[in-house]
């Protein structure tokens, strides 16, 4: 009888937050970006064990294990991804790729399509976000302090060697942060010294544009489709410091041009060029 009361109140329960998810759009950004995090929580804490038994530690091999976990989150939230170019991955030796960053839905973006041997660069207060924290830490995710511009550069410095000695692809945002404004913010410039000093290939990689089902000043939180374009790779073999600011403003205007064809905004494109 009580596991029929139960079962009753439970089935109330999920009937009302549908209907209040159907009637209020802050209601519904609400529990799915709670079900998100906790998604990313309760994940984490059940991949890290595994990564710790199948690797003993922090390793960028563990990154496998984590994508293939991360992969099934899209089905929870009824996105689907259009991949094109992934042939430009396969470059000789090391290489950083930059990719446009939108909001904290882009790590199913990036494991949807992140090449073996790739680590990532991130904020240091990433290493804080309790069991997410701890997976991509023991992924190898390389943490720079944003406030001190020192730093960071001492860190990419270690990154630019590390690349060589273990022959491994760096990703980087280079907006510095998130933007989910359906344009680019300027790029930092860090990501291409570092491809300039270890003379090696920067791949620019776009994803469309969010806004069309994700928009937190809008609560809107819906399904969709992300298109994603992997673009060839732009070599560095040859420049100098003094190119940093012609590479940096070369892929930052063909990226922008291609985020707006995948998002569907050709005349946006066209002021762009």
């Amino acid at each position: 009888m009580e596991l029929g009361w139960l079962l009753w109140g439970a089935a109330v329960l999920l009937l009302l937050l549908h209907v209040l998810m159907e009637l209020s759009p802050a209601v519904n950004f609400a529990l799915r970006i709670g079900f998100y995090s906790l998604l990313c929580l309760l994940a984490s804490a059940l991949t890290a064990p595994v990564c710790l038994l199948v690797n003993g530690g922090r390793t960028v091999k563990n990154m496998r294990i984590i994508k293939t976990v991360v992969k099934t989150f899209k089905y929870f939230f009824g996105l689907r991804f259009e991949v094109k170019g992934l042939e430009n991955f396969k470059v000789e030796g090391p290489a950083i790729i930059v990719s446009n960053h939108q909001s904290i839905l882009d790590m199913m973006g990036l494991m949807e399509i992140l090449p073996d041997d790739c680590v990532q660069v991130g904020k240091k207060e990433l290493m804080y976000a309790g069991t997410v924290g701890l997976i991509i830490y023991l992924g190898g995710v390389i943490f720079i302090n944003r406030k001190s511009t020192s730093s960071a550069k001492i860190v990419m410095a270690e990154v630019a060697k590390s690349m060589a000695t273990d022959n491994v692809k760096v990703w980087v945002y280079p907006e510095g942060t998130r933007n989910c404004t359906g344009d680019l913010l300027p790029f930092k410039k860090g990501a291409f010294h570092l491809a300039v000093q270890a003379q090696v290939p920067v791949i620019p990689v776009v994803y469309s544009s969010f806004t069309s089902f994700y928009n937190p000043k809008e609560n809107l939180f819906t399904s969709g489709k992300i298109k994603v374009e992997i673009l060839p790779p732009i070599e560095t073999k040859g420049l100098t410091s003094d190119d940093v600011s012609d590479l940096t403003d070369r892929c930052f205007h063909i990226m922008r041009e291609t985020l707006f064809r995948l998002s569907g905004s050709p005349s946006e494109a066209k002021k762009s060029s």
